[in-house]
């Protein structure tokens, strides 16, 4: 028998993704996405029995009941705003947003668990950004979590949610933080994107103070791999941190780019810091990597290159999804 999985954000960067590894691995695969002007459309997504689609915001409880009614094997929780840039811009909204999203699923569930028993395991995704920064070493997942941006504060506020329904009404969940993703279908506000997109159009590349922040990259079909080990063996109110180990400067990572797109250092062009700008990045993985004998498979020079001919093949993608972007700075926190 199949296993039935619902992706909540499923038209997202991760959840185009995961909808494409988790069909190919032989799922039924459902996705609930309100689609956003960030989203992947349809259209792009695979022609497949095994493929459903479902568009309402996850929010509107009554249409998410009837389809939770379905009583899914796996939840994997993607739905969520998720540009720091973005909340820095308009932090409510972004902050309720995301909590009200996350209360509706797991009061969905309760409500349900009350009048039948759920099959639904609920993979929660979040992200490293929930423990801030850190000068040296690596962060594990007793850490203590110190958000520096709405975005981060929300993610937190969601994991909350999340263990305290598990604990108190029994749902069973996995949090999984994962840290930076990068690859096909990523929106071209991300800087990964943003930055080989200028660098096709020979524009100048707009980064941070001086480009000396660090993070951690991990490419999107890995954690792509690293999810589906949790659905292979799933383990209840656990939290696992998922990352590369592979820490490189922005500077350095923009460089990376550059020298792939045959640029020059020249069409960098620093620009003021955004506000609350967490330096460093570090995950420590041996928890998860010794649970589910999982490392990442793809080198970051490897992954760049991989990306790089994936934007310059998709041109139809691309110019879909340009159709609704505006190329502009935000998280400036100015009045």
């Amino acid at each position: 028998m199949k296993k039935s999985v619902l992706i909540t954000g499923g038209s997202g960067f991760i959840g185009t993704n995961l909808v494409n590894h988790l069909i190919n691995k032989g799922y039924i695969v459902h996705n609930v996405d309100k689609i956003s002007d960030v989203s992947t459309p349809e259209k792009f997504k695979p022609q497949s029995k095994n493929y459903f689609f479902y568009k309402f915001d996850i929010s509107n409880k009554l249409k998410l009941n009837k389809l939770l009614k379905k009583n899914f094997h796996f939840i994997i929780h993607l739905a969520a705003e998720s540009h720091v840039d973005r909340s820095i811009d308009g932090p409510l909204k972004f902050y309720l947003n995301n909590v009200k999203s996350n209360l509706a699923l797991y009061e969905t569930l309760r409500n349900l668990n009350k009048k039948t028993k759920l099959l639904t395991k609920v993979i929660h995704i979040s992200t490293d950004e929930v423990y801030g920064s850190i000068k040296k070493g690596s962060f594990k997942e007793n850490s203590m979590v110190y958000t520096s941006s709405p975005y981060s504060s929300s993610k937190a506020s969601s994991e909350s949610i999340a263990q305290s329904y598990s604990e108190t009404f029994n749902i069973n969940v996995c949090i999984l933080r994962i840290t930076n993703n990068y690859g096909p279908y990523q929106h071209p506000e991300k800087f990964i994107p943003k930055s080989i997109l200028r660098g096709f159009d020979k524009k100048k590349i707009p980064l941070y103070g001086r480009g000396e922040n660090i993070r951690e990259w991990i490419y999107v079909e890995d954690t792509c791999e690293a999810i589906h080990k949790v659905i292979k063996k799933f383990t209840n109110q656990t939290i696992y941190n998922i990352g590369s180990n592979e820490r490189i400067s922005n500077l350095k990572t923009l460089k990376i780019i550059l020298n792939n797109l045959a640029s020059p250092y020249k069409n960098i062009l620093f620009v003021k810091d955004r506000p609350g700008h967490d330096f460093r990045y570090a995950l420590n993985s041996r928890k998860f990597k010794n649970k589910f004998k999982w490392k990442n498979k793809t080198k970051f020079t490897k992954g760049i290159v991989k990306t790089i001919k994936w934007y310059n093949k998709n041109y139809d993608w691309l110019q879909t999804i340009r159709k609704k972007y505006k190329d502009i700075r935000l998280g400036k926190n100015e009045v």
